[in-house]
């Protein structure tokens, strides 16, 4: 970690020095922190200056009078580096003893190696192709672990989150695609569930007389 520093103004700011040095050190070598003088506009020390940047550069902050305003701390903001890749960056005010603003600490996080890995993770979690049906075709075991999963992504929930009601429309999608008629899927799907052979035909059977209760009601109407 590379620390610079630059004699004029650094009295003023000595205070907050290990306040930046420590988070530099934290998040060293992703975060640059740098210490802006408000009245010169330059920096007055930079922490893991992968900007390039070095103490007594411009700040460029322009003397902005709504860099005057009440607000002790900017962002998280979004900039970017010379090559285009992201910064997250957040700014907090720092003051004197009496309350004059003095200054900025910054702190520019690089998200380029995150950003990085995240695309490598969407790569891999892209939706692959069905499967092959002839290879699969006999597997009712493969094809009851799609089906779960098709429901779950559609009801947005999981197992573990279901109620009883979930569970009774879980089972009942299962039944209409024919998955119940193998001698083992009861058993199977009991597993799956986490609950016990008995609960499943239990909730199955529930599931059957509430879709014949909502067929009558509709020939009735």
């Amino acid at each position: 970690m590379k620390s610079r520093s630059s004699k004029p103004a650094e009295k003023a700011f000595a205070l907050y020095f290990p306040v930046a040095e420590a988070v530099a050190a934290l998040l060293d070598p992703h975060a640059e922190v740098v210490i802006h003088d408000l009245a010169s506009d330059r920096v007055v020390k930079i922490w893991n200056a992968f900007s390039r940047r070095k103490p007594g550069d411009a700040s460029y902050l322009g003397h902005d009078p709504d860099l005057l305003d009440a607000a002790d701390t900017y962002g998280p903001y979004e900039k970017a580096h010379e090559d285009g890749s992201r910064l997250k960056s957040v700014s907090a005010v720092l003051r004197s003893p009496d309350g004059e603003k003095l200054g900025f600490l910054c702190i520019n996080l690089d998200l380029s190696k995150l950003d990085a890995a995240v695309a490598l993770l969407s790569a891999f979690g892209m939706p692959a192709a069905q499967p092959p049906e002839p290879l699969f075709r006999h597997d009712w075991r493969e094809r009851i672990n799609l089906e779960i999963r098709t429901f779950l992504q559609e009801q947005s929930t999981s197992l573990k989150a279901l109620d009883r009601d979930g569970r009774m429309a879980l089972l009942a999608s299962l039944e209409a695609k024919g998955l119940f008629e193998t001698r083992n899927a009861a058993p199977f799907v009991a597993e799956a569930l986490g609950i016990s052979r008995a609960s499943v035909y239990g909730l199955l059977a529930a599931a059957r007389a509430a879709a014949q209760a909502t067929t009558k009601g509709k020939r009735r109407s």
